[in-house]
């Protein structure tokens, strides 16, 4: 039992689906491990409004004007790279499609495809009252009241926004504390799924991974280089290759953006950047550069209209990107955070909060890989779009950078 303790989450929920793959095989009648999925999933579901909800008002109330840094550069770089990674997710689900297989679904619907039609509907349904959006988990009217909440505490006392601050904390740890059972729902999750679908139906994940990963890595190695090659005219890989080595290594371990900040910070003064920048920027990467989670969030919700029979319309792909990269924010600090955000992504497409909350629970079978290498993406991403940022702002002002010598320079120190 110690031994067990002592094992990662990763390695506990690897175990957790062997387990349930075994028991679904071997004992498939054994229907009352399914509740065990129920329980985690119904967990997630029941706390995760409150997290988005008080996540975005917290982040919002901090926000600060006046801060003379390369803050601007590296806010538009953020948020530029996570709405591009957004797309590249659409994109990347365009041409190559992929379907879960869900027990107990077999709705065909239709996403509206009138444009008039899907911005009242997103009115409409933003201006709900918010106690009743908690209650039915409706993530739009939570994401529009949470940001006009926060947008308007910006002036209130700092005792006001610590008693945010510590709620959101104390529902982040609530959080935390529910995916540490992961293990045991996913034995639950697994053994419904195998003894519904099947083996057959389980290696339909594997075209979901492939798709995530692949879409992660042609972002952090094509997509992402070419934005620095843009403002910076020199070749990005050398600093491209150290972020991902010496922060996305790591990150990919720990699954976790906030856990990565020291050594971000380590990083970047071994590459030469100001303190008073990058002791403000990689902070704040970690919760506004969420470009992973962008993918995953896209990509998930987009297997799960996929699944329904849905015809998605540009302009709908469209807001599907903008709200992927508005609502990522702020998670990329909590393992697995962002599978905890697409039941808001899909009610953009009129799907269910119960058939969301299975694609959520797929995302915790696969989230073994997917939440590793979405960290990763994002950290050494937090590391590479700073320097970028200061580097950028140096050569407009007339100073000379070399990014290859930067980087051996760094590379000797580390």
């Amino acid at each position: 039992m110690n031994k067990f303790k002592r094992l990662s989450l990763i390695q506990k929920i690897c175990i957790g689906i062997i387990l349930g793959a075994i028991l679904g095989t071997m004992v498939p009648s054994w229907t009352w491990i399914k509740i065990l999925g129920d329980i985690f999933i119904g967990s997630l579901k029941a706390i995760a409004p409150l997290l988005v909800f008080f996540l975005i008002i917290e982040s919002l109330s901090k926000h600060k004007k006046g801060v003379k840094t390369h803050m601007k550069t590296v806010i538009v770089l953020y948020l530029g790279a996570t709405l591009i990674a957004a797309l590249m997710a659409v994109f990347a689900s365009r041409l190559f499609p992929v379907e879960l297989v869900l027990p107990n679904v077999s709705v065909t619907q239709e996403a509206p495809d009138d444009l008039w039609l899907i911005l009242s509907d997103i009115i409409l349904g933003a201006v709900m009252n918010p106690i009743q959006a908690l209650i039915e988990g409706n993530y739009l009217s939570l994401l529009f009241w949470g940001a006009v909440l926060g947008a308007c505490m910006r002036g209130a006392a700092d005792s006001t926004k610590k008693v945010i601050t510590d709620i959101s904390d104390t529902i982040s740890k609530v959080v935390q504390i529910i995916i540490q059972m992961a293990p045991i729902g996913i034995t639950g999750l697994v053994f419904n799924s195998i003894s519904e679908i099947g083996l057959k139906g389980m290696a339909e994940y594997g075209k979901l991974i492939l798709l995530l990963v692949g879409t992660m890595l042609f972002v952090s190695y094509i997509v992402y280089p070419l934005m620095v090659f843009l403002l910076l005219k020199q070749n990005p890989y050398p600093l491209t290759m150290f972020c991902m080595k010496e922060s996305g290594v790591p990150a990919f371990f720990t699954r976790s953006s906030v856990v990565n900040i020291p050594i971000n910070m380590e990083l970047s003064e071994k590459l030469g950047l100001d303190k008073e920048s990058y002791s403000i920027s990689i902070p704040l990467g970690a919760t506004a550069n969420s470009g992973g989670a962008a993918i995953t969030i896209s990509i998930m919700t987009l297997a799960a209209a996929n699944t329904m029979g849905m015809h998605i319309p540009f302009v709908l792909a469209f807001l599907l990107c903008l709200l992927a990269a508005i609502s990522s924010t702020g998670v990329s600090g909590i393992a697995g955070g962002s599978l905890l955000l697409i039941p808001l992504a899909c009610s953009l497409f009129n799907i269910s909060n119960d058939i969301a909350m299975q694609v959520v629970g797929i995302g915790f079978i696969i989230g073994v890989v997917q939440d590793s290498v979405e960290t990763a993406l994002n950290s050494a991403a937090d590391l590479l779009f700073a320097a970028t940022a200061e580097f950028y702002d140096k050569q407009k002002a007339g100073e000379k950078i070399d990014l290859n010598e930067r980087v051996r320079e760094a590379q000797k120190l580390v």
